[in-house]
Formats: structure tokens, C-alpha cells, sequence
């Protein structure tokens, strides 16, 4: 059975849940699953873990993701993009300096608190707002509190005379279950018109990179040549920034069964450090211990193999 992580280029027109069923089909397995939901009208970067590697999605849903796309200012919309059904339209009469545009970006830098669109997959009392959006319902959704590590303009901002719109063209990196869509519409707040998201590529998620994606049709063909194995990233690339510890064959006999390992063994000796490990044997990443440091030894937190 094939293990690792699969970086697929997500196109545009398919849901992150018709990638996983498609990747199941091509892989043969059910083992699939993926780090992070993408809108169907967003393209980008989409790690799909496949066999002992959907262990791994939690650690890879926890990464900082980074995005490209756009804003336009003069009109909103029920989901927040242009899927939705237009709800306000403000001309935008004399455009927006960049100067200006710079600084409604630089505000929402930072920590801070977003309210989930209706259109969305979180759930509110075991039902998606999704479902209670269309089904003309409201509900009070729950805050959520994100990073913005870094949200500039790529390019100049366009002006359209005819429509009075303005498009922002933006890069985006921030902290895991940030709305795009509803950072998008709150920067329209900011400049005191209403705002839609017009674009989205993700760049970047799981600490895979667009340039390293494959698409259906790469992976098809080495399906069909039989090498669909190496387009597969070791689950170490989803476990970068734990420090290493290699185990011997004594240790490694232990640690498969469960056992603990001393505060030596895991080379804490720093209360401070981070307390957990990956560990390694025969240059295969086999687990991750947490240190408790009121016991002074390494416990299991997941094991990914134990051959």
C-alpha cells in the first residue's frame, strides 16, 4: 500500500471533497484525505495524504497557508465572491490610492477576530451555516481568531469607469481557518464601500509550494505507468518543525510497541525546547512523542508506522 502526501494542484470547478474521490479512484484506496477545505472556485495548492499519511492531515491543516487573488470594491454578494447573489452596490466614484489601499490591507494585519460567512462549512449546533443559508435561516456564527502574518498588493489597483469598480490584487499569508472571502469584505469596510473576493489561487499550504503540485492529468499518466508512487512526498514534509531523534534498533523495538523513552533518549535538556519529537529509524519517520515534563520522559502521540 502506497503511503505519503500527494500535492495536488486543486482546478477550479471541482470541491476539495471531488478531489479525494478522484484521488481514491486513481490510487485504489479509501485511505485518503485532505488538509484543508478549498472553494470550488478556487484553484491552488491541496495536499492530499494517502495511507498511514492521513495521520498527518491534522499537522498539515495546522500550517500557515498563503494566498494570491483579488478584491473588488463597489459591490457585495451573499457568499462573499462572485458565486453569490449581489446584496449592495456602491459606485466607487473616485478610486482608491494605493496609498490608501495599503493601509486598509495593513489593518487587518495581524491578530485578529473574523466572523464566518453563511456560505461556509462550519458548523453551528450540528448543522452547516451553509445549510441554514439556504435555507433562508440565520444563525449566530462564532468568532473566529486568526493571524494575518502578511496581506500586501502585488500589483497597482485597476479602475473600471464604466462599472465604478475598483480591483485590488493581493498576497495573502495567514494563520489556519482564515476566510479569505470575509477578509476581502472587510477590507471594502475599512474603505467604507461594499466588497467582494474576485479571485483566489492558493500558493501555498502544508509546506507545499504551487510549483510543486501535480495535476489529475500527471497523475493519471503515471497511473497508467505504474510509477504513481513517486509523485508522493514522505510524511515528513508535513513534520518539518519537530526536531529529529534516531533511534536505535533497541530503542526502536520499545517505541513500536508503545513504550516510553527518558528526557535522554528524546536529548531534552531544556525544559523550554519543544516538547515534542518526531522519531526516526532507518531514515523513516515513524512517530511523535510529547515530553511531560512532570514525569520527565517522552509519551506517544501518534504513531505512523510500527514496520
Amino acid at each position: 500500500m502506497l503511503n505519503g502526501i500527494l500535492p495536488l494542484y486543486k482546478p477550479r470547478g471541482m470541491t476539495s471533497f471531488d478531489c479525494v474521490a478522484k484521488i481514491r479512484r486513481l490510487y485504489q484506496t479509501r485511505k485518503v484525505g485532505h488538509s484543508g477545505t478549498l472553494d470550488p472556485n478556487v484553484d491552488g495548492v491541496l495536499p492530499i495524504c494517502i495511507g498511514n499519511a492521513t495521520k498527518a492531515v491534522q499537522f498539515l491543516v495546522a500550517s500557515g497557508k498563503e494566498y494570491q487573488g483579488s478584491i473588488t470594491l463597489g459591490f457585495a454578494t451573499t457568499t462573499e465572491d462572485l458565486d453569490g447573489e449581489e446584496i449592495a452596490r456602491q459606485a466607487v466614484t473616485e478610486p482608491f490610492t494605493n496609498d490608501e489601499i495599503d493601509a486598509a490591507l495593513a489593518r487587518m494585519t495581524g491578530a485578529i477576530t473574523q466572523i464566518p460567512p453563511m456560505f461556509s462549512a462550519v458548523k453551528v449546533n450540528g448543522r452547516r451555516l451553509y445549510d441554514y443559508a439556504r435555507n433562508g435561516e440565520t444563525v449566530e456564527r462564532p468568532e473566529r481568531h486568526v493571524t494575518i502574518s502578511s496581506f500586501k498588493q502585488r500589483q497597482a489597483a485597476t479602475y473600471d469607469p464604466s462599472t465604478q469598480t475598483q480591483t485590488i490584487y493581493f498576497t495573502v499569508a495567514c494563520s489556519k481557518g482564515t476566510y479569505v472571502r470575509t477578509l476581502a469584505v472587510d477590507v471594502g469596510k475599512v474603505l467604507g464601500v461594499p466588497a467582494v473576493m474576485s479571485d483566489l489561487t492558493r500558493l501555498k499550504s502544508g509546506g507545499f509550494t504551487l510549483d510543486e503540485t501535480v495535476t489529475f492529468e500527471e497523475i493519471a499518466a503515471h497511473v497508467e505507468a505504474g510509477t504513481a508512487g513517486a509523485l508522493l512526498a514522505p510524511i515528513d514534509k508535513a513534520l518539518g518543525q519537530y526536531p529529529r531523534v534516531t533511534l536505535t534498533d533497541e530503542q526502536w523495538q520499545r517505541v513500536k510497541n508503545g513504550a516510553f523513552i527518558t528526557a535522554a533518549e528524546g536529548h531534552q535538556t531544556d525544559p523550554d525546547a519543544n516538547t515534542m519529537v518526531a522519531l526516526v529509524y532507518q531514515n523513516s519517520l515513524k512517530c511523535l512523542y510529547s515530553y511531560r515534563p512532570d514525569e520527565q520522559r517522552y509519551k506517544p502521540f501518534k504513531m505512523f508506522a510500527v514496520n
